[in-house]
């Protein structure tokens, strides 16, 4: 028999309906070294914990997020919280010796994410392992284009375009959630989404990025008050607060490559859902990808002739390509849901065979500083900001 790894899960809204179905699904579609069981949810209610841990397939539920890491049938932690409580659980898990994944962006500063990274390294030489969840690695595409790079199908990298439209603020009368709170969630469309696409373009590239130039702007400074903010509905009259972080954030930026990349990430997009895109151009080739279309990756061998030459659609979905061998026969399309199952995959491979987890704390701790920079830049567009330790 395998041995069982007991999974303890704190928050339940989006991320956590995410997460959960990641853990009631990878045992079935994955041949894992360790059983994963999904032992207790945490969350403050002890009414609505108990429901969602019943309709999500925790056997248990907790109030307390530190007793649910104290459980000796808890072996790893999964942490779907709002940013600014990320620190203080994930080290306390860590030091408790239980294993973490983390959703992203790490932490709401540069400071909590080094403190979480450092955690996780002094945690590591005990065995213990941590992961951040930047989910969209696990598309097929994503990590078959990451693929193609690494193996020189585009050459030297040239210019990066990486983007991330969504349009579900565009409504002024939208209320102020906690995603919209500099004090629960450290950025707005740049730490939510941006997070992403910074990522997704380091890793795709196997490069960093190091160093921004960049603007920020929201756009509706006021919104009603949501019930998580005031304890009333915004259509009970609850009044109206201040929107305090970024609606849209454009940069600039080098890479580590001498190549050079734009990234542009919006809640205001009118029209667009989810669309998260990279297109890479390279010496040899380009490829492109929009996950509104996730289940396909497009590319151009530019070492064709001209006449011949041009962009091909790729559909990934055969055995040979990442992660799709697993789910179903070719040509039928995986979801948003599949990525997290793919995640949670590689976390169980990496806590059974030792190795590290990617994206790594340490790989978070990057993403935080190209934010951190980002908003030191947009606040004084004129300099150019150099990524700290690039």
């Amino acid at each position: 028999m395998r041995p069982v790894a007991g999974v303890g899960m704190i928050g339940y809204a989006f991320m956590g309906r995410t997460h959960s179905q990641a853990w009631r699904s990878v045992d079935a579609f994955f041949d894992l070294p360790l059983e994963p069981a999904m032992v207790a949810l945490a969350g403050r209610s002890a009414e609505a914990t108990a429901q969602a841990a019943a309709k999500l397939g925790w056997a248990h539920a907790e109030t307390d997020w530190k007793r649910l890491i104290a459980r000796d049938d808890v072996r790893i932690v999964d942490i779907c919280t709002p940013g600014d409580s990320h620190a203080e659980i994930a080290i306390a898990a860590l030091e408790a010796g239980k294993h973490v994944i983390c959703e992203k962006p790490l932490a709401n500063t540069v400071a909590e994410a080094e403190a979480m990274a450092a955690a996780a390294r002094a945690a590591a030489g005990r065995g213990v392992r941590a992961m951040v969840a930047f989910n969209y690695r696990r598309v097929p595409a994503v990590a078959l284009a990451r693929q193609w790079v690494a193996e020189g199908r585009i050459g030297a990298v040239r210019h990066v375009r990486a983007q991330y439209l969504q349009d579900w603020i565009v409504d002024p009368e939208f209320p102020l959630v906690w995603r919209l709170r500099k004090d629960k969630a450290g950025s707005g469309a740049l730490g939510d989404i941006g997070a992403h696409i910074v990522d997704t373009a380091e890793f795709v590239t196997g490069e960093r990025l190091t160093g921004v130039s960049a603007l920020t702007e929201t756009f509706v400074k006021e919104r009603p008050l949501a019930e998580e903010s005031a304890g009333l509905s915004a259509a009970g009259g609850a009044g109206r607060g201040e929107v305090t972080v970024d609606d849209a954030a454009l940069f600039t930026a080098r890479l580590s490559g001498g190549g050079l990349a734009s990234f542009e990430a919006t809640r205001f997009a009118s029209g667009r859902k989810n669309a998260m895109r990279i297109e890479v151009n390279g010496e040899l080739g380009s490829l492109a990808f929009d996950f509104e279309s996730m289940n396909e990756l497009w590319f151009h061998d530019h070492t064709l002739a001209a006449e011949e030459a041009g962009f091909r659609r790729v559909l990934v979905t055969e055995s040979g390509h990442p992660y799709a061998g697993a789910w179903w026969p070719p040509g039928h399309g995986l979801g948003y849901e599949h990525t997290f199952t793919h995640q949670v995959k590689d976390f169980i491979e990496a806590i059974a065979t030792g190795a590290t987890p990617e994206p790594s704390f340490d790989d978070g701790l990057r993403v935080q500083r190209v934010l951190a920079a980002v908003e030191r830049s947009a606040a004084d567009d004129s300099r150019f900001t150099t990524v700290e330790g690039s």
